[in-house]
C-alpha cells in the first residue's frame, strides 16, 4: 500500500491509499478525486487524466513512454511541463508511497 496526495488547482489536497497494481488514475477515480476524468478508461487515448508529478518525485516515477509523450504533445488547452504524465500510465507500488501529483486547472481533451 502507498499514500498518494492529489493537489487541486486551488491548492487543496486529498490523500488516498492505494493497493498494489493500481494506477494513479484508477486510485483517483475510485476516490472521486476532482479533475481526473479518464474519459477513455485508461487507454491513453484522451488525455483527461493528465497530471503534474511533484518535481521531487519525477525521477522515481520516470519519464513518459514515447506513446505517452506523443499523447501529451497532442493535448490542447493545458500547460505541458517537464513533469507532465498521464496518470493512467503510472503504476503504483510501495516505492511511490508519498507520491504527490498536481491536477492542472483545465483538464484537456482530445
Amino acid at each position: 500500500m502507498a499514500k498518494i496526495t492529489y493537489i487541486q488547482p486551488d491548492g487543496s489536497e486529498r490523500t488516498c491509499v492505494n493497493f498494489e497494481g493500481m494506477t494513479v488514475m484508477h486510485l483517483a477515480i475510485g476516490n472521486l478525486v476532482d479533475g481526473i476524468d479518464a474519459n477513455c478508461g485508461g487507454m491513453m487515448q484522451c488525455g483527461t487524466c493528465h497530471v503534474y508529478i511533484a518535481p521531487e518525485w519525477a525521477d522515481r516515477v520516470g519519464p513518459p513512454s514515447a506513446d505517452e509523450a506523443a499523447m501529451l504533445e497532442a493535448l490542447d488547452g493545458v500547460e505541458i511541463r517537464p513533469t507532465s504524465r498521464l496518470s493512467c500510465q503510472i503504476q503504483l507500488g510501495e516505492e511511490l508511497d508519498g507520491l504527490v501529483v498536481e491536477i492542472p486547472p483545465d483538464q484537456p481533451g482530445i
